[in-house]
């Protein structure tokens, strides 16, 4: 399979994982799905009352200038983690 496959699987082995990841897991998860599948953060950063919206784009924003590839492995190599 190459980068792209993979990165699609571990999409579908997220949503069957045997146990939901604590926070600070799931927040990476969703930083690094943003940065490989959109690139670096855009947009304003969400006001101090969202503060859900805030920590997701912080996340987000931290990956800044890394590639797609190397997040949609890094995504991909998380996944399988939380697998085991």
């Amino acid at each position: 399979m190459n980068l792209q496959e993979q990165f699609d699987q571990a999409q579908l082995d997220s949503k069957t994982l045997s146990e939901r990841p604590d926070n600070m897991t799931l927040l990476k998860i969703y930083a690094l799905f943003k940065q490989a599948s959109s690139g670096d953060a855009t947009g304003e950063r969400p006001g101090m009352t969202d503060f859900v919206g805030r920590a997701k784009f912080d996340a987000w924003a931290a990956l800044a200038g890394t590639s797609k590839e190397e997040a949609q492995q890094q995504y991909i190599d998380l996944i399988e983690d939380l697998k085991d």
